[in-house]
């Protein structure tokens, strides 16, 4: 009888946890899809300039998520439905799906960790070459020009550092966007295009990285009952 009710009592918290972690993948999902559709991620990841297109690295890693909050869905329904049914089967495949998925997800935050800093590198390189190709004399038969503006009025910048910005001001009045205030001009001056971009992709990846560290914690919660409850099932059924 104790081990009956330990059983029920582990069957309502696997259920509780499922449906906990069936809610995070449909968080996890949206927060991805918002990522991906966000403007100012696509207004600069969009961008091609002349035969280059911008680097699409982040992409990359906002489908890992998008397809880790579908799986997630799946495998917290899964696990729902296996522990009221208390069915090893289904507990045994739920279980399965959460190793893989698990896996998955620290692979995925190995390489994002690898390349945190690649991303914001590889968009500022590409900046820098529309920069230099704004400024040359014919920029105008090249769409340097027009990357360039969309950096700027995408983060509100100017120029790549607070140097170029200080010691060349004549491209100011063509490239970057008007000010309506004093304060706002003399605020743009320090308002870099790199530090944008670090923090525009920063912001972004800090968020993806607490939203895989919360999943992993209720994955190993999950994984631990799963197997409790596998286990208590199969000797239930032995007395």
């Amino acid at each position: 009888m104790g081990v009956e009710g330990c059983t029920k009592c582990i069957k309502y918290l696997l259920f509780v946890f499922n449906f906990i972690f069936w809610l995070a993948g449909g968080i996890i999902l949206g927060v991805a899809l918002w990522l991906r559709h966000d403007s100012q991620t696509t207004n600069i990841l969009y961008l091609q300039l002349g035969d280059k297109q911008a680097p699409n690295t982040f992409y990359v890693g906002i489908y890992i998520l998008i397809a880790v909050g579908a799986v997630m869905m799946f495998v917290g329904f899964l696990g729902c439905y296996g522990a009221i049914q208390e069915s090893q089967c289904l507990l045994g495949t739920f279980f399965t799906c959460l190793v893989i998925l698990f896996a998955c997800e620290v692979a995925a935050g190995i390489w994002g960790f690898v390349n945190r800093d690649q991303i914001a590198k590889d968009v500022k390189q590409f900046y820098d070459q529309a920069f230099q190709q704004a400024l040359m004399a014919e920029s105008e038969t090249n769409n340097g020009k027009a990357v360039v503006k969309t950096f700027h009025e995408t983060l509100d910048c100017c120029g790549p550092d607070v140097a170029i910005g200080v010691t060349t001001a004549l491209w100011k009045e063509d490239l970057c966007p008007k000010k309506d205030s004093f304060l706002k001009s003399v605020s743009q001056i320090t308002s870099s295009c790199h530090q944008k971009i670090d923090e525009l992709f920063s912001g972004k990846l800090y968020l993806i990285g607490i939203a895989a560290i919360v999943v992993a914690v209720i994955m190993i919660f999950e994984m631990i009952l799963s197997m409790v409850l596998c286990c208590g099932i199969r000797n239930s059924s032995v007395y």
